[in-house]
């Protein structure tokens, strides 16, 4: 049975390396393990050892402390739990909607934001 943070750390996992664009076997290969295994880890069907999971966070630039972001807030929020997708980071159009946000040029991408914000107080 899967654990709640363990899914949480593999969905950080599979984020962090979507984002910066890197595959699945590229990971693999920088930790010195199968991407298989990768698979496992990011969908939290194996859980990922600290050793491990420095690697990985070397691997992807991040902290550690990077995969436990959110945690707490992902398991009290349930207003947000209601309108917003589950798996909002496997979500691959969501995904590719971030990607494209953070490769607008940052005061564009500041009043994109701000619209985006009106948008959705008057949806």
């Amino acid at each position: 049975m899967t654990h709640h943070v363990d899914v949480h750390v593999g969905k950080r996992v599979r984020h962090r390396r979507w984002l910066i664009g890197m595959t699945q076997q590229q990971l693999a290969q920088q930790v010195g393990i199968k991407f298989q295994q990768i698979q496992k880890y990011e969908t939290g069907a194996n859980r990922i050892s600290a050793s491990r999971l420095w690697d990985i966070a070397e691997a992807l630039d991040v902290p550690v402390s990077f995969f436990f972001e959110g945690l707490e807030e992902s398991a009290k929020d349930d207003s947000l739990k209601k309108s917003v997708p589950a798996d909002l980071m496997g979500d691959k159009e969501a995904l590719d909607l971030v990607r494209s946000y953070y490769s607008i040029p940052e005061n564009q991408r500041r009043r994109l934001f701000e619209l985006a914000r009106v948008l959705s107080d008057v949806a």
